[in-house]
């Protein structure tokens, strides 16, 4: 089957919807499958390896996140590729302008298309101050995926949610885990005394983007509680953004990395005993597998992973959304209690390692096939 991505974001960038493309690819290359990718053309240049054609498109920087380039409508361009090669499915990973146009090119050439739903826009309009902005966004992405042939969410809260919206067509792609890469074998006692942690001292993790929709007035609040209760407490935050500057300022006591390489990330989570996960804002949130992975006592919210993956007080700690002082008041509970966050991490590696990337293709694959044969079945011409 040949497969068109189209998406805003591609590795080496740094994020969610990369991260899960990235795997996937890997995953369809070998099972024989033919790859495409559309994408804005990256501020540093090149081409991918491993795709049979790419088409790299005018884009521009968001303001506040310089290194995420919105991709410009291009839909001449993308209807001349897929004459040329046709796929069989298209993949939409944005609903941006790229997105828009991508779909415009597939409905004219008759060609199915699939929709990713990866951002929560929603709570992007209220954590930046649009929250008025925030129906009409939801109008517009109704529209949107509408108009595809499915649409793929990442847990069941989200299809339940959308579903009340209006929105029609939903199939759940939960995302994976590489248990290799991320896994306790990785702990570094190098790394720990460097953060100043010995064998029986609790390091409490963060990683994610430093931005206002992580919540990171609670996960400041937070840190500033355990070490309250416990003094040798240390906390490490892996990560970038417009909100680190502030957080450090708060955290002073903090360790702060910046953004880490894969290798390096693994170390750091083996490394922790715990991870705090304060935002409500993403769709499934990758961090809180690869936390479970590595055997962390996790402390999140009951939202996207956190309400799929955590069984309260068996694989985790997951608190009702909006219940910011029971956030608070559990961490500071857990970091007193090794042998409680040991067995919740123990029990959450068991639960992570059943979301492995071939199961995830294989589901993805599924659902491309479904909504192509769907498809079909529906643009046959009626005989009477």
């Amino acid at each position: 089957m040949r497969i068109c991505l189209v998406s805003e974001t591609w590795a080496p960038e740094i994020n969610g919807v990369a991260h899960t493309l990235g795997h996937l690819s890997r995953e369809l290359e070998p099972r024989g499958h033919r790859l495409q990718l559309v994408r804005p053309r990256p501020s540093g240049g090149g081409h991918s390896p491993g795709v049979e054609a790419e088409l790299q498109v005018p884009g521009f920087s968001m303001p506040g996140y310089r290194e995420v380039r919105l991709g410009l409508p291009a839909g001449r361009a993308i209807r001349q590729l897929w004459r040329r090669q046709r796929p069989d499915v298209v993949y939409l990973a944005t609903q941006g302008p790229l997105g828009w146009s991508a779909l415009g090119a597939a409905r004219r050439l008759a060609i199915p298309v699939v929709a990713g739903w990866h951002t929560n826009f929603d709570h992007y309009c209220r954590d930046y101050g649009v929250a008025w902005l925030a129906a009409l966004v939801t109008r517009r992405l109704r529209t949107f995926h509408n108009r595809c042939t499915t649409t793929l969410v990442p847990t069941h809260a989200q299809a339940r949610a959308l579903a009340g919206h209006g929105f029609a067509n939903l199939r759940l792609m939960a995302r994976g885990i590489d248990g290799e890469r991320f896994a306790p074998r990785h702990r570094d006692a190098t790394l720990r005394r460097d953060w100043g942690a010995d064998d029986h001292t609790p390091v409490a993790l963060y990683v994610g983007r430093l931005a206002p929709e992580k919540n990171l007035d609670l996960l400041r609040d937070t840190c500033l509680a355990m070490q309250a209760s416990r003094p040798d407490m240390r906390i490490v935050i892996v990560g970038d953004g417009p909100g680190r500057r502030q957080l450090e300022r708060s955290l002073p006591d903090a360790r702060f990395t910046g953004f880490i390489s894969p290798d390096a990330l693994a170390r750091h989570y083996a490394s922790a005993e715990l991870f705090l996960f304060p935002s409500v804002s993403e769709t499934w949130g990758n961090v809180v597998l690869e936390a479970m992975a590595s055997g962390l006592g996790v402390v999140a919210f009951r939202h996207a992973a956190g309400a799929e993956l955590i069984d309260h007080d068996r694989t985790g700690l997951a608190l009702a959304v909006g219940d910011a002082a029971g956030f608070r008041e559990a961490a500071v509970t857990l970091c007193q209690q090794p042998a409680r966050y040991a067995r919740l991490g123990r029990a959450a590696r068991e639960r992570a390692l059943r979301y492995t990337w071939p199961a995830i293709a294989d589901d993805f694959l599924s659902a491309l096939t479904h909504a192509r044969e769907a498809y079909h079945e529906a643009t046959r011409p009626c005989r009477v």
